[in-house]
């Protein structure tokens, strides 16, 4: 069974890429910084851990504010470096446990945390710059990750308290995951500081300093704390610190602090930490309850003939073909397609097998192989086939013994627009 090893906090403003990317451990200014974070390394060397959980926050750059979630989990293999204005930093992607996001996934889902999930996303500073910080090489990362952005930009946001309660959930959920894991959570963001307005620069070290001792001895008081109240004590982008309250959450209610540092150079207090767990465990393991209540919504769905549920899992398998059909919503993608199949297929890195599918329009092949339907549906409206030619392929019927199975036999129908491809669909086969 999977088993967290401790907690690791650390702020996450750019200082500390800045300072990392421009060699400046030497400099008098910048020293502290790495000076904060090198217990830490020492501490990640000795424990090895098999897989960082990185809670932080995406700063306008991979998530914007037209589908903006409150808990949003990374399921993918690899995250690029993000480019954040100026060209992404000299950093190699970094490698993800996909399955074990996957297990989390579906367990905090069953505990009623409803979660956002994203692949094909890069990273930008608030989980980059620690973690640039905490690796021992810059052409290479020593341990993968799992990243969950919260969002804590844009009201409303999740409180103290609720991120204080999906790190229990969050905790019950690593514990239960199959294989021997080991895992250090990593909260990162605040302390205090504020960067917009005419209060831009506030900063005060007395909470900062108030803030972690509550947060090693009595989290719970942390979570009757309004998000006023953070911003007024820590300034509003301070108020981000609720993230770290995720994986107090995970942790047991008595801990061994192990680590603490604190400085101030310029806008945002910068605290590193660490944390290990000192409770006892349980008599008997809970792994087995938490995996039937992941599975038991889709329990048996698995023996439906001709079902296919669109897991997680599906998901990530068949990511880069379901990108392609999704795409089809793109004027020059859709154009590319029609013209230039070969081409288009080249430019999406297609394999042999899914070329073949999209080619022989093979639509019950493309569901088996991982194609959510709706984009099949896009599909068949770039190509002027309705839907009701896709469903009859899927049963292995002709089309017109699938619509003799429906109440009203001559309807057809399909999402093609004014610049779809047509809807001449007296043929009689897809």
């Amino acid at each position: 069974m999977a088993t967290i090893i401790g907690g690791i906090a650390c702020s996450h403003t750019p200082t500390i890429g800045f300072a990392l990317d421009r060699n400046k451990q030497d400099d008098p200014v910048w020293a502290p910084i790495f000076e904060a974070f090198q217990p830490i390394k020492h501490w990640l060397a000795q424990k090895q851990p098999d897989v960082l959980f990185m809670i932080y926050n995406d700063h306008v750059t991979s998530f914007f504010f037209d589908h903006y979630s409150a808990f949003t989990l990374g399921v993918d293999s690899s995250y690029q470096v993000a480019d954040e204005g100026g060209g992404p930093r000299a950093l190699p992607p970094v490698a993800g446990h996909a399955e074990l996001a996957r297990h989390v996934g579906a367990s905090l889902m069953a505990a009623e945390f409803d979660m956002s999930f994203f692949q094909d996303k890069a990273l930008d500073h608030g989980c980059l710059s620690p973690l640039s910080m905490l690796n021992n090489s810059r052409t290479a990362w020593d341990t993968p990750i799992v990243p969950l952005a919260v969002g804590v930009l844009q009201f409303p946001v999740p409180s103290a308290a609720r991120c204080y309660k999906l790190g229990k959930a969050l905790r019950d959920a690593i514990e239960s995951y199959p294989q021997d894991l080991k895992v250090a959570i990593v909260a990162t963001g605040g302390l205090s500081h504020q960067v917009h307005g005419a209060r831009c620069g506030f900063n005060n070290t007395e909470w900062d300093l108030q803030f972690l001792e509550l947060f090693e001895k009595d989290p719970q008081a942390l979570t009757r704390l309004t998000l006023a109240d953070y911003a007024e004590l820590g300034g509003m982008e301070g108020a981000e610190v609720i993230m770290w309250l995720i994986m107090r959450g995970a942790l047991s209610a008595q801990v061994n602090k192990v680590h603490q540092s604190y400085y101030l150079p310029s806008m945002t207090g910068i605290a590193t930490a660490i944390y290990e767990n000192a409770d006892v465990a349980l008599p008997k393991a809970r792994s087995a309850d938490l995996r039937h209540a992941m599975e038991r919504e889709l329990a048996g769905a698995e023996q439906l003939a001709g079902t296919h549920p669109f897991t997680l899992a599906t998901s990530h398998r068949a990511y880069r073909l379901n990108r392609y059909l999704h795409d089809m919503i793109h004027p020059a993608h859709r154009e590319l397609f029609l013209a230039d199949p070969s081409a288009s297929f080249a430019a999406a890195n297609l394999s042999a097998e899914e070329q073949r599918m999209l080619r022989e329009r093979d639509w019950d092949a493309l569901i088996r192989y991982g194609c959510i339907f709706f984009g099949l549906e896009k599909l068949g409206a770039v190509v002027g086939v309705s839907n009701l030619h896709i469903y009859a392929a899927m049963r292995g019927q002709t089309l017109e013994a699938f619509q003799a199975t429906r109440n009203a036999p001559g309807a057809l129908y399909s999402v093609t627009g004014k610049q779809g491809g047509g809807e001449g669909w007296d043929q009689k086969t897809a």
